[in-house]
């Protein structure tokens, strides 16, 4: 980052005063009147209703809309272990986003728990204030562990964004670039490059769409995940595959679709040459991707590519989704996402790709053209039909697994 840049980032994060949230009243406090409804003695009337019946916080406080973004500080946005504290300026980021693209009231919570029990435990017993979890910047393999007892302990959704936000738009984006390569997620090879937390959230969520899981090879940082291998926790474990395979170079050879979620510069274009035909290729590592996209379309001019940059087409952004499903969550108060409602916001990504795009996103993004293709192939975070999209899809999927406890909204358009 350019010395211009670090220093506005700073003074951004500064002034005119620290951070980049607030705490702001939603009733009014101005006369003695009003102080008595909002504290004693009218407060106890929600709290006796809330005793009586648990479910009436979701009309009485704003459990309904508030979420908590929770990290210990072990993986901070490709830093590394940076500790609780110095993750609070991106969790305070993402509150932002929860704000700006959902409307959702967010509490940042950087825990400096001594073990990962502690930090379940932490998590769990302060859970009753919010209306749903988001699990951030936590190092696998603990964050596997964490999401899934939290998942069994709590009645609210529990939801690591690092895995299974960043699982939804890859699959969105997939599904529509093998849709524009003329092939089937149940027919494809797939080569898949790190084996962290959105790596193996990424394949659970691709099985479940209709991939054959002997059609994937999983890679980590000493090459493919085989189960020859003693080396490999119980996680990747579940994907190890009986092959001779061993290398990058050796599983991508004839491979229709790679998905990096790894680090930079390490896939070459011998390496995209030797895919199978029309290959699709999303190097999402940042800011450096595996492969840069104009390399990659050097190599093959056939190429479908996605990369996590927005400097380039196709970005693969976790906004399009954690926002949104949390949105459609909260509203029909789930009791956690299942795996239908990821398999619905994909979908609703993936529809929505094909859709004429709106004037008013053409001008936010400086464009005079942009329609489904090559180019095209995940909508935009800043396009305004995402929040009456994909909830929808989500509140619907939630009803229909059996997790929601409130109704399908009135406000939300019919299924």
């Amino acid at each position: 980052m350019k010395k211009e840049m670090k220093q506005a980032a700073l003074d951004y994060h500064a002034l005119p005063k620290p951070g980049k949230t607030a705490v702001v009243p939603t009733k009014p406090c101005e006369t003695q009147y009003d102080l008595s409804l909002a504290y004693t003695p009218g407060v106890a009337e929600p709290v006796r209703a809330i005793a009586a019946d648990p479910e009436a916080a979701y009309r009485y406080t704003n459990k309904g809309n508030l979420v908590a973004v929770i990290t210990n500080g072990t993986a901070t946005l490709g830093l590394g272990n940076q500790g609780a504290l110095a993750c609070k300026p991106v969790l305070e980021g993402k509150a932002v986003l929860f704000k700006r693209f959902a409307d959702i009231d967010v509490f940042d919570i950087e825990v400096d728990a001594p073990s990962r029990d502690a930090f379940i435990d932490t998590v769990a017993h302060i859970a009753p204030t919010f209306g749903g979890i988001n699990l951030e910047d936590i190092a696998a393999p603990d964050c596997f562990a964490i999401e899934e007892i939290l998942r069994a302990r709590l009645d609210i959704p529990v939801f690591h964004d690092d895995q299974h936000g960043t699982a939804v738009i890859i699959c969105a984006g997939l599904l529509n670039a093998l849709e524009l390569q003329g092939k089937k997620l149940s027919g494809v090879r797939i080569v898949l490059l790190g084996a962290g937390a959105a790596g193996l959230a990424t394949i659970q969520l691709m099985i479940a769409l209709g991939a054959k899981r002997d059609h994937i090879l999983l890679l980590d940082s000493k090459g493919v995940i085989h189960t020859g291998r003693p080396d490999i926790n119980i996680y990747k474990r579940r994907y190890a595959q009986a092959t001779d395979k061993r290398t990058l170079t050796d599983a991508m050879l004839g491979a229709d679709v790679f998905i990096g979620v790894s680090a930079a510069n390490v896939v070459s274009p011998e390496i995209v040459k030797s895919m199978a035909p029309k290959p699709i290729v999303f190097a999402l590592a940042n800011p450096d991707p595996e492969i840069r996209p104009e390399i990659a379309h050097a190599a093959r001019t056939d190429l479908i590519m996605a990369s996590g940059r927005s400097d380039y087409p196709n970005q693969v952004n976790n906004v399009l989704g954690f926002p949104y499903i949390f949105r459609g969550a909260l509203d029909v108060h789930a009791s956690s996402v299942s795996r239908a409602m990821l398999v619905a916001a994909v979908r609703a990504l993936a529809k929505l790709a094909h859709e004429p795009v709106p004037a008013e996103m053409l001008r936010a993004y400086g464009l005079t053209h942009l329609e489904f293709g090559h180019d095209y192939i995940i909508p935009k975070p800043l396009d305004p039909r995402l929040i009456h999209t994909v909830p929808p899809a989500v509140a619907r999927a939630a009803i229909d697994s059996g997790v929601a406890r409130a109704a399908y909204p009135a406000h939300y358009p019919k299924p």
